[in-house]
């Protein structure tokens, strides 16, 4: 994706960002993320942003896929998934999230800028 930086998070992980704004990120290990059958917390929690509150009902509610919330993230538009289960998406599935995590948090200029190059 154009115009992609990263920068480090508080804990050094990874933080994609586009004009400044977040739109992937490695979360840190947190108390709203917890393994139920052990009660750890997850490791490799990664956040994606999405356009709306539809589109993550649309992720989360959608029992074929990895995606997940937690209350922490209750009106926050955003998904998370376990790197450990990125395996479940297909490529192309991925890199729809990631398209659409951008163009969430892009400029719309920059968004339409991209989009046309895609010939969408």
């Amino acid at each position: 994706m154009p115009h992609v930086t990263v920068v480090p998070g508080s804990s050094g992980n990874p933080v994609y960002q586009v004009g400044g704004k977040s739109f992937v990120f490695f979360r840190t290990r947190r108390p709203d993320a917890v393994d139920p059958a052990t009660g750890e917390r997850y490791p490799d929690v990664i956040m994606f942003w999405v356009e709306s509150e539809g589109d993550k009902h649309a992720l989360v509610q959608d029992e074929t896929t990895p995606f997940f919330t937690t209350p922490h993230f209750d009106g926050h538009p955003s998904v998370l998934v376990r790197a450990a289960r990125l395996g479940e998406l297909t490529y192309e599935e991925l890199a729809e999230v990631v398209q659409d995590a951008w163009l969430s948090r892009a400029s719309a200029r920059r968004a339409t800028a991209w989009l046309r190059a895609q010939g969408a």
